[in-house]
């Protein structure tokens, strides 16, 4: 393989089940790694499964087999390709390989890599682990956090979002174990994007009080706690409005039992930039997140969020001062703070604008710059 013309540009491939025009967290950051990435100068390669029959891959794009993911409709995971990720990266070998999933793809990928020597990292975005708690397969627990470990021990570095997962993986005898947070979108995202249009299709008056929820609806995302915390709400103001935003497996029977609630499905781009701006109190309550990038999102549009002191929500938010955060599974208390804010639209105002300066400096460029100097002194070890 002739290398690249490049003074300090790296040759990378990226590695994952999951990519846009996906919706969730981890396509997202994988989005705005390749193309800041490619903007600093860098010749990447993102290998994923095929999406749809006819999807034969963009530029810049390897594409393998998949199989639908169960319980996630439109989401697939990527079925072992070693021997055609040897031949691939025999013909044109890359300075590292960076796994973004821990499926049987990234198991394969991680493989290969090894057994030719070239330096790979890991990602960890998604705690399968305590996803199985909400699937009734708690049983399996162990298990999945058995092969996750292993699977990172295999790789020379495993980037996670926060310094409290790092510590909690590296006690787990996890090597290499680095913080690459996450950005937000200020210039998308803002106060700038409300929609009194949008507002009124919600029946929604200037007056009144509107909740909104942005997530996957599905069950590790603990939307109970949503549900109950705008029923004790709207006991005291009737004309409050719960928007949700997103698609999965719980839709069908949220709709069917609130059927007073607005689903608006998923949004991408402004559209979605538009639901969140034209909320007044955005309500969180998932404990199964590494990350979750709509905390800062819903930040960055000038909503103050309640959500339990984990993950974005400990890293972003200080309580009182740019929003709530409550105890991990204490349901009475995010009631509770929902409740205060909704009475309070004074306060909530001005934790909103207070959220909104707090993350406009945590800048995608700044998370891709971390994130290209560590894969280069992981390619300068080796």
């Amino acid at each position: 393989m002739q290398q690249a013309e490049r003074v300090g540009n790296m040759r990378l491939t990226l590695v994952s089940e999951t990519s846009a025009p996906e919706v969730n967290g981890v396509a997202l950051t994988l989005g705005h790694l390749l193309r800041g990435l490619r903007e600093r100068g860098h010749l990447v390669e993102l290998v994923r499964p095929r999406q749809r029959r006819d999807d034969r891959g963009g530029a810049g794009e390897f594409i393998v087999a998949g199989l639908p993911l169960p319980g996630y409709a439109g989401l697939r995971f990527g079925l072992p390709a070693g021997r055609t990720l040897l031949q691939r990266w025999r013909e044109q070998r890359p300075d590292l390989v960076h796994v973004v999933t821990e499926g049987p793809l990234g198991w394969s990928a991680v493989s290969a890599a090894r057994r030719l020597g070239i330096p790979v990292t890991s990602g960890y975005h998604t705690n399968f682990a305590r996803y199985s708690l909400h699937y009734r397969l708690g049983w399996l627990r162990p298990t999945v956090a058995s092969y996750l470990r292993g699977f990172h021990r295999r790789t020379q570095a495993t980037l996670v979002p926060t310094a409290a997962l790092a510590a909690e993986l590296a006690g787990e005898g996890v090597p290499g174990v680095q913080v690459v947070g996450r950005g937000v979108d200020s210039g998308l995202f803002g106060p700038h994007r409300r929609n009194t249009s949008l507002r009124h299709l919600w029946g929604a008056g200037p007056e009144d009080l509107v909740c909104l929820f942005v997530s996957r609806l599905a069950p590790e995302k603990n939307l109970a706690d949503v549900v109950r915390a705008f029923t004790e709400l709207r006991r005291q103001r009737p004309t409050a409005r719960m928007v949700w935003v997103g698609d999965g497996p719980a839709r069908a029977a949220l709709q069917q039992a609130h059927s007073e609630h607005v689903f608006c499905g998923e949004q991408r781009g402004e559209k979605l930039a538009e639901h969140f701006a034209s909320a007044d109190l955005f309500l969180f309550p998932s404990l199964s997140e590494t990350w979750g990038n709509v905390v800062g999102e819903a930040m960055a549009s000038g909503l103050p969020v309640v959500a339990y002191r984990s993950a974005a929500a400990a890293e972003l938010i200080i309580d009182g001062e740019n929003g709530r955060v409550v105890a991990p599974g204490d349901s009475a208390a995010f009631v509770a703070a929902v409740g205060e804010l909704a009475a309070n639209p004074v306060r909530r105002q001005r934790l909103g604008k207070t959220a909104r300066t707090s993350v406009q400096q945590r800048g995608w460029p700044e998370v891709v710059a971390h994130f290209e100097g560590i894969l280069r002194q992981t390619i300068e070890r080796r």
